[in-house]
């Protein structure tokens, strides 16, 4: 990760090359601007990962149209049709599901997943409810989730036909919640959730 503090007038816009040559622990980068990543997750986020994870990798099997990974792993979002080196925007969402193999290389995905979990610590908040949210939805994830732990709710935020989110959707323990990316998954969240 860069070291040192930029100067006001002058902010450095970083790009995927510079990324690639970090070596001091993970971070993400939205707009050039790069974000380090919080230490390690608490147990409760742990066991909620797991949960989630678990499903959706059973649920979908080794045929199915769509891949699910985890973090660590690169989405890259170009704004346009740059080069991997000019692409000033490399996410690590907790969880990502893709059903367009053409964006999976070696690298990891380059666009939109179709589905993205982020579950949510307290140091990650503003990042998944105001600046993901945002991106998310310009880049065209069809679906994103915010899972929180500790409050036991999933926020959900799916997207219209007019290219922009529709109003969030809440959830709680109580609920089971079908995902509109990947045909009859239901996830009950009370099993996920309840992980005390």
């Amino acid at each position: 990760m860069p070291a040192g503090t930029e100067s006001q007038h002058h902010v450095h816009v970083y790009t995927y090359a510079d990324y690639l040559q970090w070596d001091e622990g993970r971070c993400e980068m939205i707009d050039g601007a790069v974000y380090g990543m919080t230490p390690a997750p608490s147990r409760k986020h742990q066991k909620v990962f797991r949960e989630l994870f678990g499903r959706i990798w059973s649920h979908l099997g080794p045929n199915a149209p769509c891949e699910v990974y985890s973090a660590p792993f690169d989405v890259r979002l170009p704004d346009a049709d740059e080069s991997d080196d000019e692409i000033r925007t490399v996410v690590q969402p907790d969880i990502a599901v893709i059903c367009d193999p053409s964006r999976l290389d070696d690298k990891g995905c380059r666009g939109a997943p179709d589905w993205i979990i982020e579950i949510v610590s307290p140091s990650t908040a503003s990042q998944d409810y105001i600046r993901k949210l945002t991106l998310y939805e310009k880049h065209g994830v069809r679906e994103y989730w915010i899972v929180h732990p500790v409050d036991k709710i999933v926020t959900i935020w799916r997207m219209g036909k007019e290219g922009r989110y529709a109003r969030s959707e809440i959830y709680s323990a109580e609920d089971r919640v079908k995902t509109e990316v990947v045909d009859g998954l239901v996830i009950d969240m009370g099993e996920v959730l309840n992980t005390d």
